[in-house]
Parts: C-alpha cells; sequence; structure tokens
C-alpha cells in the first residue's frame, strides 16, 4: 500500500481536511450548547477534535495516537446503539442519551460520528502510516484527562462521573482513592484497548514517518 508522503507540498488529505473542519464548525457549538461544556473532556469527543486536527495537518502520529484510542470504543458504541435498535434493550450501556426525548432528534443524530470514526481512523492511519509513539502519546493523553475530570467533578460536583472517574463502567465502584481509581482506569485502558489495538494497526498498516507530515500527490 502506497504511503503518503511530504513530497510536494500539498495537503495529504486536500478535500478531506474541509470536511473535518466544516464538521468541527457545526459539531462544537451544538454539542456545547446540548450537553455542556464537560462534554468535551469525554474520550470520544476529544478523539473527535485531535483527529480533525490530525487530518488537517495530515500528522500520522495524532491520527495514530487517535486510532489507537478511539476505534475499538467507537465500535463498542455502535454494537450498543444497534443492539438497542434491534432488539430493544442495551447491551453494555453507554448510548441510553440516544433515545432521550429530551433532547432534539437531529442533535441526537449526531452522535452518529461514531459509527463514522473507526472506519474514518483506519483509512487515514493505512494512508498516512502508522506511527507506533501513537500508543504513548495516548496513554499520556488518556492520563491528564483522567485527572482533569476527577479534579473537575470533585471541585463542581457536577456527578456526570466523567471518563467513570467516580465509578467504573461495569461493577460501578469506585477502587480505593482517586489516585488509586485512576491508575486502576489507566491500566485497563492500556491494556484492554490501547495495547491491543496498536499491535493490530502495526501489522495491518504500514509504517508511518517520524517527524515528517505525510502528503499526499493526489486529492482524497
Amino acid at each position: 500500500m502506497k504511503v503518503f508522503r511530504a513530497v510536494s507540498g500539498k495537503p495529504a488529505f486536500p478535500i478531506v481536511r474541509w470536511a473535518a473542519l466544516a464538521w468541527l464548525l457545526l459539531w462544537v457549538p451544538v454539542y456545547w450548547r446540548a450537553w455542556g461544556w464537560h462534554n468535551f473532556l469525554l474520550f470520544c469527543d476529544v478523539s473527535v477534535a485531535l483527529a480533525c486536527i490530525g487530518i488537517w495537518r495530515g500528522s500520522a502520529l495524532l491520527l495514530s495516537s487517535q486510532a489507537v484510542g478511539a476505534i475499538l470504543p467507537n465500535l463498542l458504541w455502535t454494537v450498543d446503539a444497534g443492539w438497542r435498535l434491534m432488539l430493544g434493550r442495551h447491551l453494555f450501556g453507554g448510548t441510553e442519551y440516544m433515545w432521550d426525548a429530551a433532547y432534539p432528534l437531529w442533535i441526537r443524530l449526531l452522535s452518529l460520528f461514531h459509527v463514522v470514526w473507526p472506519p474514518l481512523l483506519l483509512w487515514a492511519v493505512r494512508r498516512t502510516g502508522y506511527d507506533p509513539r501513537g500508543l504513548w502519546l495516548q496513554s499520556g493523553i488518556a492520563a491528564g484527562l483522567l485527572i482533569v475530570c476527577r479534579i473537575v467533578e470533585g471541585a463542581l460536583g457536577i456527578g456526570k462521573n466523567l471518563n467513570f472517574v467516580l465509578q467504573d463502567p461495569l461493577l460501578h465502584r469506585t477502587w480505593g482513592p482517586p489516585p488509586v481509581h485512576i491508575a486502576v482506569l489507566l491500566v485497563v485502558l492500556i491494556g484492554a484497548i490501547y495495547f491491543p489495538t496498536h499491535l493490530w494497526l502495526r501489522r495491518i498498516a504500514p509504517p508511518g514517518v517520524r517527524g515528517a507530515r505525510p502528503i499526499s500527490a493526489r486529492a482524497s
């Protein structure tokens, strides 16, 4: 597979980058008004912003980090939403808000980006190449977000359980004091999601270029 490297001064995604920018200009203000500013501390929403920046810049490192962190969670979101749609109940949970009539349907439908994100990230990483440093970058981003979310929850008492910093999503319990709970969450994220996805991407995607922006000589 051809990897698009810096050869002509043209952006790696000359058309898609504008679509990514347009999406951010629509999505950010709508989500901010509907769900509140704290919603942008969630892993999935941070991933949207960073992936769009990665597409705009043609950054293999940034796109690789978001592929590591977002492909599997978004697939699980899609399975849960599909399960609820077809069978009338949730398989994992986390998509209940999609059936909350308190929010306009068109706003809820914007969350269908979860369905698009895995193939989009996979396509982008296969185009630019996979940079294995993405594992460490995403792990650092996750650690920072967990700490920030715990501070926000403690200081503002918003009770949203942002990124599960108050209770885990499966057993609904707290694993010790806040530092211990955050450490447990981070270990699970890295061990169960990030590292397996990292190994898979190394197998299926060409290697990225360190320190260089992949550039396409033709439009995408």
